[in-house]
This record gives C-alpha cells, structure tokens and sequence, in this order.
C-alpha cells in the first residue's frame, strides 16, 4: 500500500514538473549540487537543532504550537 501512495505522489510531482514554466526554478531543479550546501550556516543550525530537539522528544503536538502562533501572530 505504501509503494503505491509513493507512486501516486511521484506521479503528481511529475505532473507539477512538466507544467513548471518558471524557468528560474527549473534551473534549481536541475543543479546537481545538494540542497544542504547551498543554504546558510545559521539555516543548517537551525535545522541540527530541530532534528537534535525531536530526537530528544521535545516536541510540541501541532495544536499548541498553532496555539502559540495564533498568539504571536494575532
């Protein structure tokens, strides 16, 4: 069942991509070189750190973090 909703959504994502008429970002998509080198070291920290915090289990259920949000934001 996996394999097949892995398909499904491969074929969509091949969909998207033959429609894509933005040449800039079909230029992204074509570049070989890894995503992780070409963000900034503060984004990879971020990201370390995220991955380090739900390792650990500090994590939030979504429902308090849109509560935190809707706090901040509203």
């Amino acid at each position: 069942m996996e394999t097949i909703i892995v398909q499904i959504k491969n074929k969509k994502a091949l969909e998207l991509l033959k429609n894509l008429e933005d040449l800039e970002i079909i230029k992204v998509l074509k570049k070989d070189e890894d995503w992780w080198n070409t963000i900034s070291d503060e984004e990879r920290s971020a990201i370390e750190k995220g991955l380090q915090d739900a390792e650990n289990g500090k994590l939030k259920p979504h429902s308090e973090a849109k509560k935190i949000l809707n706090a901040h934001f509203a």
